[in-house]
């Protein structure tokens, strides 16, 4: 596409969403408690379009079809599920926990209540992690999805992203990503079908046809892939890799529990998270399946714009729906994870002792840092060898292991805290639960490793994969088990005054 025709499109689209969020600005005063947590103001309907629209990034251009390409049947499904779950969690526990911290903003509020102030920062320093990386991934994103579609500079949408919604967001706070949410949610639906209707609509035949094909070229991997066709053992266990390690890290993103708290009512919040979950898994299930369509055809330059071969020689019609398409998918979610950082940091790390200014500051503080993650830097050094010195680049794999890393902290952590729904739990036993999560990760990797044992098993926690660079399955199960079980013991052992 002509870069100007997509500048025009880039700018009418982020001036819509700047609009829209200034009007929730301005249409009355924001307090400190209302910008960061806008509490029960929201129906089931915008809740729920709001929960999908903050979930759904522009990662699902990329990472759904990445996983299809390199995956089979059960990994394009864990990646769906792996979307929804986090919402029907939210459905089920978010309501009791309302009920039990009915003034709260971020989890770690209840969490504090329940297990203390130590507990509390460590939950926010995981949500803080977690959520700052996806927030400069999505402005990698951005500039990598414009670059494709136009040949657009990377930097100059990520820039122009950041200045629009830090805008609006720094001085509306939560109240203005929930009026943009509205509007980026019936978008998202609308084009996302509507392109998907025109992929479709032609040879049905043969994309389900190369959809069960085997990748034919790719001759790096040893083993044939990208088939959805594949129901094999290995696909299983890669895609129940991402439930757990995606459900756990989602459990910490704060821009969830901020709208649990802005739901009118439980009722609210129950019907609005399912309607999200509804609306997430087809979704996300059938860009995975247009991945193995991609890997059917032949190998490809870069499997994580996989989607993107799909539309290549589209005309400008179907390329413009898809430049709008991106801009409310990166809009919608960095607007949520920047209200939601400043969230966790003021409410769980400042110890609530932020004021409303400073938190706007903070806002608009957090773009430049984020954009210069995103345009891929090495800095600092490699924390599974010390030797390396700086040799850390904030590359595609580089991000893909951060992530990766703080998903390892949620599985750790995520028992310790949602069994403080058990009123037997205590806060020593919670704390020691997630410090043996990460050991039980060391244990594992001892005991299964015939070579330097200990050393296998501290890199499984800075870097939890297998052979073929995926989640490790085993890896995961063993923070998670282990957090649990040391978190019941640990607290009969050790129950609260």
């Amino acid at each position: 596409m002509d870069t100007n025709i997509a500048y025009i499109l880039m700018l009418a689209t982020l001036g819509i969403f700047g609009y829209i969020g200034y009007q929730a600005s301005i249409s009355r005063e924001v307090g400190a408690d209302e910008y960061l947590s806008a509490r029960g103001s929201q129906d089931w309907l915008r809740i729920g379009l709001s929960l999908f629209a903050s979930g759904m990034g522009i990662w699902i251009l990329f990472a759904p079809s990445e996983v299809g390409y390199y995956g089979g049947f059960w990994d394009v499904v864990g990646y769906a599920v792996s979307a929804a779950t986090p919402f029907l969690l939210l459905a089920y526990v978010g309501p009791m926990i309302r009920e039990r911290m009915p003034s709260g903003v971020t989890l770690a509020d209840y969490v504090r209540i329940r297990l203390g102030r130590q507990m509390q920062v460590y939950v926010g320093l995981i949500s803080v992690l977690y959520m700052f990386t996806f927030l400069f991934a999505e402005f990698t994103a951005i500039g990598k999805a414009m670059g494709t579609l136009s040949e657009m500079e990377p930097l100059i949408p990520m820039t122009m992203v950041g200045i629009v919604t830090a805008a609006y967001i720094s001085q509306g706070g939560l109240p203005a990503s929930l009026a943009t949410d509205r509007v980026q949610a019936w978008t998202i639906m609308f084009l996302v079908v509507s392109l998907i209707l025109v992929l479709f609509g032609g040879d049905i035949n043969g994309l389900i046809a190369d959809a069960k094909a085997y990748n034919p070229e790719d001759i790096e991997w040893d083993w044939k892939h990208g088939s959805i066709s594949d129901m094999g053992r290995d696909s299983f266990k890669s895609g129940l890799a991402l439930v757990v390690a995606i459900t756990a890290a989602e459990m910490f993103s704060q821009g969830n529990w901020q709208r649990a708290w802005a739901s009118e009512s439980d009722e609210a919040l129950t019907k609005g998270a399912w309607l999200a979950a509804g609306l997430v898994l087809p979704m996300v299930f059938v860009m995975g399946l247009l991945g193995t369509v991609v890997a059917g055809q032949g190998a490809v330059e870069d499997p994580s714009a996989a989607f993107f071969y799909l539309i290549e020689g589209a005309g400008v019609l179907f390329v413009s729906a898809f430049i709008v398409l991106a801009m409310a998918l990166v809009c919608s979610s960095v607007d949520t994870l920047q209200n939601a950082v400043v969230a966790s940091i003021s409410r769980d790390l400042s110890d609530d002792s932020m004021t409303l200014q400073t938190a706007r500051y903070l806002t608009i503080g957090l773009i430049p840092i984020a954009i210069y993650l995103a345009t891929g830097p090495t800095i600092g050094f490699d924390p599974r060898n010390f030797a390396n010195g700086p040799s850390f680049t904030f590359d595609a794999l580089g991000v893909f292991e951060i992530f990766l890393f703080a998903d390892l902290l949620a599985a750790a952590t995520v028992m310790p805290v949602l069994l403080t729904l058990w009123d037997e739990v205590s806060a020593k036993g919670a704390l020691i639960g997630s410090v043996f999560g990460l050991l039980s990760v060391v244990a594992y990797g001892a005991l299964t490793s015939d070579v330097e044992p200990l050393k296998t098993g501290i890199g499984y926690v800075f870097s939890p994969t297998n052979d073929s660079g995926l989640a490790n399955l085993e890896v995961f199960l063993s923070a998670l088990i282990g957090s649990t079980l040391v978190t019941v013991a640990g607290s009969y052992a050790l129950p609260d005054e």
